[in-house]
């Protein structure tokens, strides 16, 4: 009899335990905490210097790049910025499916959030630097639509950033003659600004060229700032981290943590969103086609061939890298089916902020993009890394709510998150 008593007593003490505990405190073998411990925010080790931007750490280069960041005045019409594209009320996105400067340009604005610890930029990696991104929309047709003489030549007359430039940099030059120094001058399509341009002399284009460069070193040492905030996901993998079951109740509820589950697991999705940016900052083919009437991008295949012969790469003589750094680009493969195709990885933090989704904003919503990955259609250019998931509608809707998990504040000055005063 006692012994039956025992047991009976036992059960209805572990029932009891049971049901008294949360469902949202689960248990996370050694090997789950790992993988969730690389995700959390807390794993981001400190920024790396970039050896081809002298500057990239100057506090007041990063003053001068906030001004010019949000300076519509460096466009072709003066009403583009880089702020234009990338709004710090939209996680320094446009809400566009394709962005739209002068005209209309073929491919989505990508958050600048955490952007600094990349080896590539653009969703085809033709650019090896942050300072080296920023240029190029500048004197693209259908971003900025300006000149590196018109820019150069803004910097001399305005005695605000000719006093900040040169307490950086060094001597403006007397940029007044338009005869030496045209107005609109430069090495793009643009007959008339070519034509400029190369009547100009080797020493004078060097002149401005070095300027030019400069420019996009200051607005890089103002991205570098723009950092990822931690977000409830964050909250959560420190209280799984810390045993702290009341604070995982608190963070994460069942679906949340289904979804996270479902996010290391089934979905597959660790392959390309890892570490605690949740990017590999590679590039993968998923198989999802141009917007309609546009021809196939091939993304990667022609983006590192573009940056390996960079006017601004690591390696030019715009850089301030020497002869040891620089090994992402020199040893970036060019040549390889897998680069058909192929698009950056980006992060998925702040994610409700950032839609629509992919390379040309071709996905409105999160259900949407992880529908399509559950589908994993063959792609028509290239070949896909995508198989089917086989998710439930119910998972669908769980990785969601986990995804959702992922919006965070900006880490920065909160003076660098708005325009200039």
């Amino acid at each position: 009899m006692q012994w039956k008593a025992f047991t009976i007593a036992g059960v209805i003490a572990a029932f009891f335990a049971a049901t008294a505990q949360p469902a949202q405190v689960q248990d996370w073998s050694g090997a789950e905490r790992d993988i969730l411990k690389s995700f959390w925010i807390g794993s981001l080790p400190p920024l790396a210097k970039d050896p081809s931007n002298h500057v990239g750490d100057n506090a007041n280069a990063a003053k001068l790049g906030h001004k010019l960041f949000f300076d519509k005045r460096l466009s072709g019409n003066g009403e583009v910025a880089c702020a234009t594209c990338h709004q710090p009320d939209k996680a320094f996105t446009d809400g566009l499916p394709l962005a739209q400067g002068m005209g209309a340009v073929p491919r989505h604005s990508p958050t600048i959030i955490g952007t600094a610890y990349s080896p590539w930029f653009f969703w085809d990696g033709r650019k090896d630097s942050q300072w080296s991104q920023a240029l190029g929309p500048m004197e693209s047709p259908v971003e900025h639509g300006g000149t590196r003489t018109h820019f150069a030549k803004i910097l001399v007359s305005d005695p605000a950033y000719h006093k900040a430039y040169e307490d950086i940099f060094g001597v403006l030059p007397d940029l007044l003659d338009n005869r030496r120094f045209p107005s609109a001058a430069a090495p793009i399509d643009d007959a008339t600004a070519r034509a400029a341009w190369t009547g100009m002399t080797a020493a004078d284009r060097q002149t401005i060229t070095r300027i030019y460069s400069n420019m996009g070193k200051a607005i890089s040492a103002y991205e570098r700032l723009i950092l990822p905030g931690p977000s409830r996901f964050d909250r959560y993998v420190e209280a799984v981290l810390n045993d702290d079951a009341n604070a995982q109740e608190q963070f994460f509820n069942k679906d949340e943590i289904d979804g996270l589950r479902l996010f290391i697991g089934k979905g597959n999705c660790t392959q390309c969103h890892n570490g605690p940016l949740l990017t590999n900052n590679d590039f993968h083919n998923t198989g999802l086609s141009s917007i309609a009437d546009t021809p196939e991008d091939v993304g990667r295949a022609a983006g590192v061939k573009s940056a390996k012969t960079d006017e601004f790469s690591c390696l030019s003589q715009f850089s301030d890298a020497d002869d040891g750094d620089c090994g992402e680009l020199k040893f970036a493969k060019v040549t390889g089916a897998e680069l058909v195709g192929s698009f950056k990885t980006p992060t998925l933090r702040n994610l409700t902020q950032t839609a629509p989704y992919m390379h040309a904003g071709q996905l409105s919503t999160l259900v949407a993009v992880i529908e399509f990955y559950n589908r994993a259609p063959t792609a028509k250019l290239g070949h896909s890394e995508l198989l089917p998931l086989d998710l439930t509608a119910r998972e669908v809707g769980q990785m969601e709510k986990f995804l959702l998990t992922l919006d965070g504040p900006i880490s920065a000055p909160r003076d660098y998150l708005a325009p200039p005063r």
